[in-house]
């Protein structure tokens, strides 16, 4: 099963296998840009366009398979932990499910696709599990089935691109010391438009929170400084075609303001929990591997950051292209959680 990613900038396309000691390979990967208004908060605004550039990445990728697992931005679905009685029966559950759904869905239940899972049992409750329950409108849903199935694909799983990204660094936090566990780690995904924040700790999502701010705004900032068009200054920016002052007067004026930014981020993360630090600081997304980004945000917040590579640990393919996949890894967390799927029953 193929991970497929479809942000506002760009599509993402992972493939994994395992090998005859049950160990991950990274089969292929693959990315092609969207250009700027094609993918607006999560909506498409040009179908035949994004249909054509999936098409066009698969055919890239060189993937044979045709079922993929895709994904809809936290916003654009509503998740819900319920208590429910322990000794349901699978009809019982999905009977009362729909019942619960009622009361925290604001559209009528056939307008939305709804889908639950039990956790286990309820901590809180004796007897009792834990369901979580996602809806999101039938429409946004058929959206992106609809973009796979253009580029002659089939959709299987329709996941949450956050779920998705929490799977892939799942991984990571494993190989933390004591195994990850107990360890609070802030993951900031830094994406053209927006960066999302979680926070995790064994397993669960201490707090979460999206922000206006993103590597479109580097691309901004070459348009007023160069004169370059909005295509141009893209284009070079991901060539590293830029004048020699290039890294002086904007690179690093940009890192420092992402710096200040998830700084900020984090205060506002102490401030409304009862949290005064985190362990780690994980960076991903298609900016976050910008040069002397970690290292500002250590000196700004103090804590220790890296930058993620959904792939650490995973044997390499022989179809990906070593040095490029080292390059773009942090843009391929969710796409890369996505194609984890295929090994989760």
């Amino acid at each position: 099963m193929l991970g497929l990613d479809i942000s506002s900038s760009s599509v993402k396309l992972v493939e994994l296998g395992r090998n005859a000691a049950g160990q991950l390979v990274l089969e292929r990967c693959a990315i092609e840009p969207l250009e700027r208004g094609w993918i607006t908060d999560g909506n498409i605004e040009k179908f035949d366009e994004v249909a054509e550039v999936v098409r066009r990445l698969v055919k890239k990728s060189g993937a044979k398979t045709k079922n993929v697992a895709m994904a809809l931005p936290p916003s654009a679905v509503i998740t819900k932990k319920i208590v429910l009685p322990g000794d349901l029966s699978d009809q019982e559950l999905e009977f009362q499910v729909e019942a619960e759904a009622n009361q925290y869905i604001p559209f009528p239940l056939d307008e939305v696709s709804l889908d639950f899972c039990v956790i286990g049992p309820s901590a809180t409750s004796a007897g009792d599990i834990d369901v979580l329950i996602a809806a999101s409108r039938r429409e946004k849903v058929q959206d992106i089935q609809g973009l796979a199935e253009a580029a002659g694909l089939k959709p299987v799983i329709v996941d949450v691109e956050s779920y998705a990204s929490r799977l892939a660094t799942g991984r990571l936090i494993e190989n933390l010391p004591n195994k990850g566990a107990g360890i609070m780690v802030a993951l900031f995904e830094v994406g053209a438009l927006t960066t999302s924040m979680q926070v995790i700790r064994d397993d669960e999502v201490l707090y979460e929170r999206d922000q206006a701010f993103g590597g479109a705004r580097l691309t901004e900032m070459i348009v007023r400084q160069y004169g370059f068009s909005q295509e141009e200054a893209e284009s070079k920016k991901r060539s590293g075609e830029l004048p020699e002052d290039y890294e002086a007067t904007v690179l690093h004026p940009f890192v420092e303001s992402i710096a200040q930014e998830i700084g900020r981020a984090l205060q506002f993360f102490f401030t409304s929990t009862p949290h005064s630090k985190v362990d780690y600081i994980m960076l991903a997304g298609g900016s976050a591997a910008l040069p002397g980004l970690t290292e500002a945000v250590k000196q700004h917040t103090s804590f220790s950051c890296s930058l993620v590579n959904p792939f650490d640990g995973m044997e390499i393919g022989d179809g990906v292209r070593l040095k490029r996949m080292a390059r773009e890894a942090p843009s391929y967390l969710t796409s890369c959680g996505l194609a984890l799927r295929r090994f989760l029953t």
